[in-house]
């Protein structure tokens, strides 16, 4: 179809995954066409690839069996392929797993069907990372656990509406196991964060960390990490101005880069942060995205140093306007790019002198 866009669709509530130089986005929702305030699920089937070298989008159509479109859905690649767990489509929340291999010619979703132990609750906005071959999920806004799971639900009191199951916050972890396929809980130490939900989280070293999120009418400021050799909570630290939907995305061994979000007061936010872990430090980045606020985006760092800010909602998702969706991809450039880069860029400048010299390139 050659009227087919050549770009995605704006979107917030979408999962990025990154593999090698490419950028994977997939689900979330906008608006519909009509005027009006109805929702409409991006389609199940579509992936779109952003190849951070040429900067150009592709869409790819997977096949298989995932059974919704949804949003505020968790992703993580693991080995060249992408996990989804969880999310709310249009008939509520869930807790099912697939998986699909980012490096085939074809896609195609798999269902995890046969997971043994305890699964989460059926939830969204939570967040994950990946520790040696395992994902690790925390916190989360969805219907109360079914078992005995270690940690806190609290329900949120608005949720009930008319044969609504209620639904609430959490701070349950949670580690799959992508070798055994099994689902267990750790016993922790320490002070848990308390129940959230639209956190943000990032993975260094071997610590997870967790900053902000909404819990009950509060968005949080509070930044926690995990070590996940002992299963202890450190003490927490204050940070920026509190916020959900924000991200949190490691960019070095020492670095978390932060961006965005939605404060108590229902501002939508365009600061950008980058924290040192070594010094326990918070500086303000400078950027030209000020102009830029966005709330439920995804950030990926890609391999150059750059961290690739895709989507998101420009103004209060809360509101009773119209929800400002976004297709913008923000690029910011938090560590210095190599020298290989900037020749392969110059090079690309000067192609029409060099081209007939390019085979002699190593």
């Amino acid at each position: 179809n050659p009227f087919e866009l050549d770009q995605p669709a704006e979107r917030s509530g979408h999962r990025a995954v990154v593999d090698g130089h490419c950028m994977y986005v997939w689900g979330g929702y906008k608006n519909s066409q009509t005027t009006g305030f109805i929702d409409l699920y991006l389609p199940r089937n579509e992936i779109w690839m952003y190849n951070m070298e040429t900067e150009r989008w592709k869409k790819q159509m997977a096949g298989g069996n995932l059974h919704a479109a949804m949003s505020g859905s968790c992703g993580v690649c693991v080995d060249g392929v992408l996990y989804l767990f969880g999310g709310h489509h249009a008939r509520g929340n869930t807790n099912r797993v697939f998986r699909l291999p980012l490096r085939t010619p074809l896609l195609c979703w798999e269902e995890m069907k046969h997971l043994k132990g305890l699964a989460p609750s059926c939830k969204d906005k939570l967040g994950c990372w990946v520790h040696k071959n395992r994902l690790v999920f925390f916190g989360g806004y969805g219907y109360m656990a079914q078992g005995a799971h270690r940690g806190t639900f609290e329900y949120d009191e608005t949720s009930f509406m008319g044969d609504n199951p209620g639904r609430g916050w959490n701070n349950h972890i949670h580690i799959l196991d992508l070798e055994m396929s099994t689902w267990s809980q750790p016993v922790t130490k320490g002070n848990a964060p308390s129940p959230r939900a639209a956190y943000a989280c990032a993975k260094v070293g071997n610590r997870g960390y967790v900053f902000g999120g909404r819990y009950r009418d509060y968005r949080l400021n509070d930044l926690h990490y995990i070590d996940m050799d002992s299963w202890e909570w450190s003490v927490p630290q204050q940070g920026p101005v509190g916020r959900s939907w924000h991200s949190l995305t490691p960019v070095s061994p020492d670095h978390m880069f932060l961006f965005g979000g939605f404060t108590t007061y229902r501002e939508t936010l365009s600061d950008a942060w980058l924290y040192c872990v070594s010094k326990n430090k918070w500086q303000q980045y400078k950027h030209n995205h000020s102009q830029s606020p966005m709330l439920w985006h995804t950030a990926c760092s890609g391999p150059d140093g750059e961290v690739f800010v895709f989507g998101g909602c420009a103004n209060n998702l809360l509101s009773h306007q119209r929800a400002a969706h976004s297709k913008e991809l923000l690029v910011f450039t938090v560590q210095p790019k190599s020298l290989v880069w900037f020749c392969m860029e110059a090079a690309l400048q000067h192609r029409e002198l060099l081209a007939a010299s390019w085979d002699c390139l190593p």
